[in-house]
């Protein structure tokens, strides 16, 4: 008998998913464990495997369709083994959701996590991605990953030979062809944070306050704790973690700012979640660091730089970036000032985090140079009034002008 294959389910809060392409055609031969499919679930891309063998006998969404969890997706069977036209009905998918398919996903997740070792090519869904864009051929890459899974930068090595390889050889066209504008379809991440932005600016009333905060104490704390963290650890503190620990201690101390909005009800958090947002190839993410207001900045730091690790790799799992109840934006990096940063919805405030440098500011009636860095809260005028909102914003920068108190 067929055996059917289903959107998983990865997450609680995962509705549908998306098809980002299949891997295997209708006809084709499969093993139990070859991946079969790629699915956008939120925000990050999941490998979906065949749990049986045999034909892949039928494929009922392609590329860039959305599909309701637990419903059929395909069929795999013995070959001519007769399947339906058209993807069961949604009662039947959800009678088969009660205990099976459940059963059945749940395997899914954990062959493509954890499962054996097999002759198949193991490789990242972003350094899939990349090779197909640029006709790179997986199995002639060595993976540098655990495993041998191919990577990023993996992929990336490759396509910069092929382009060396490709230039040495092509002649010189360039001012016989006029250039022609690159045309990219909107789809996979970049759409669904498309969609997820333009609801968020669309539905919430946003309004931003702005301050600064001197950071000459946070560069002496850093200073001072960077050894030991590093030694304790084998990681190193950035102002990134000491930012975060204040933050959290604040959420902690303001109820009213830790709560999200589910259609009219306001729900206040008990933990403090802080979602680091994090540039990858073909967009963002948001890996979260739970119960952050508890950790100290050792542990912070440890978390903080495996959460980054894995998503700038494509290795995030669902459950690293759920749960969030505030998120911090940092583009200190690119030497940015100040911005306004989008609220990541539910959620009902977001911090953007500018980059330090040193101006003059008044200091006892004196002119000096001090570390300068700009805050800029953007909250949900819904569920929360400018008062609240700046007190929760002056506490930050109290916390990060005077960061000894995060050390008490």
């Amino acid at each position: 008998m067929a055996t059917a294959v289903f959107m998983p389910k990865l997450s609680m809060t995962m509705e549908t998913g998306t098809v980002i392409q299949w891997f295997k055609q209708e006809g084709d031969h499969v093993r139990e464990g070859d991946v079969l499919l790629e699915v956008l679930t939120d925000k990050i891309n999941i490998e979906v495997e065949s749990y049986s063998t045999g034909t892949l006998l039928k494929i009922y969404y392609g590329h860039d369709q959305v599909v309701p969890v637990n419903h059929v997706i395909g069929y795999v069977g013995d070959a001519g083994e007769a399947v339906p036209d058209l993807p069961p009905s949604s009662e039947s998918n959800i009678a088969k959701d009660s205990t099976e398919a459940q059963h059945e996903q749940k395997d899914q997740q954990v062959s493509h996590f954890a499962g054996p070792i097999t002759q198949k090519i193991r490789a990242t869904p972003v350094a899939r991605r990349i090779a197909r864009e640029n006709g790179i051929e997986l199995g002639a890459v060595i993976g540098s990953g655990p495993n041998g899974r191919v990577q990023k930068a993996d992929i990336e090595l490759a396509v910069a030979a092929q382009s060396k390889s490709a230039s040495s050889l092509a002649p010189t066209t360039a001012k016989q062809t006029e250039a022609a504008n690159r045309r990219v379809k909107l789809d996979g991440m970049r759409k669904v944070i498309a969609e997820r932005m333009a609801a968020s600016a669309y539905t919430a009333p946003h309004v931003t306050l702005t301050t600064e905060a001197d950071m000459s104490r946070v560069v002496e704390v850093r200073s001072t704790l960077l050894p030991t963290i590093e030694k304790m650890t084998g990681a190193r503190l950035s102002y990134t973690e000491i930012i975060v620990k204040a933050v959290a201690s604040a959420l902690a101390r303001h109820s009213n700012v830790n709560v999200s909005l589910k259609e009219d009800v306001i729900e206040h958090h008990e933990s403090v979640n802080i979602g680091l947002a994090v540039a990858v190839t073909n967009g963002l993410v948001v890996p979260v660091l739970k119960q952050a207001d508890r950790k100290g900045l050792a542990e912070l730091t440890v978390e903080s730089k495996r959460l980054a690790s894995l998503a700038r790799e494509g290795r995030l799992l669902p459950d690293d970036m759920h749960g969030g109840t505030f998120t911090i934006s940092n583009l200190g990096m690119y030497a940015i000032d100040t911005f306004t940063p989008i609220i990541n919805q539910p959620e009902s405030a977001i911090l953007g985090v500018g980059r330090i440098h040193e101006k003059p500011v008044g200091v006892a009636g004196q002119i000096v140079l001090r570390p300068m860095m700009s805050l800029s809260l953007s909250f949900d005028h819904r569920v929360m009034d400018g008062a609240p909102a700046a007190a929760f914003l002056q506490e930050i920068k109290e916390l990060l002008e005077e960061p000894y108190q995060l050390l008490a």
